[in-house]
């Protein structure tokens, strides 16, 4: 499973293009889809980024929901329906659709944020804020890890 860590900044070039850091593109060698997907996240004004085998893992997880339920509606449609897929190209850019672009708030510059099993990707001015808030949350509120269950690692 990817490991997504740090902060990365890069810029956007007119076709809406971003560089994918190497660091991201090394942890998705080997996978059978060489991309990203992105879909508007719900929390926050950025992009949500997954690999394609933990959006397969995402689908399975909404199983758990009856299929013609509202909340499986709901999820389906804020995750899947607004999903897309950007593959890299040979210089391991993504083209990313304005609409995409517009909702984050993405103009010139954008930072790659590590959150482990998965991304975002922030307006770069936008998230030295998000970036300060979480930190002040942490230390706030006393946020630490929960611990593992001794079979799950």
């Amino acid at each position: 499973m990817p490991l997504f860590l740090s902060t990365y900044a890069n810029k956007v070039d007119k076709k809406g293009r971003i560089s994918v850091p190497a660091p991201f593109r090394a942890t998705l060698v080997g996978q059978a889809f060489q991309g990203v997907v992105l879909f508007k996240a719900t929390g926050h004004p950025c992009l949500e980024g997954f690999d394609f085998g933990t959006m397969e893992e995402l689908s399975a997880r909404l199983d758990h929901f009856d299929l013609f339920s509202n909340q499986q509606d709901d999820l389906a449609t804020a995750i899947f329906g607004e999903a897309v897929q950007c593959p890299f190209d040979s210089e391991g850019r993504i083209g990313v659709p304005q609409v995409l672009l517009d909702f984050a708030g993405i103009d010139e510059g954008a930072t790659f944020v590590g959150l482990g099993r998965k991304f975002q990707i922030w307006d770069t001015v936008s998230f030295e804020a998000r970036r300060a808030a979480a930190r002040e949350n942490v230390i706030r509120e006393g946020l630490t890890l929960p611990r593992l269950d001794k079979g799950s690692v």
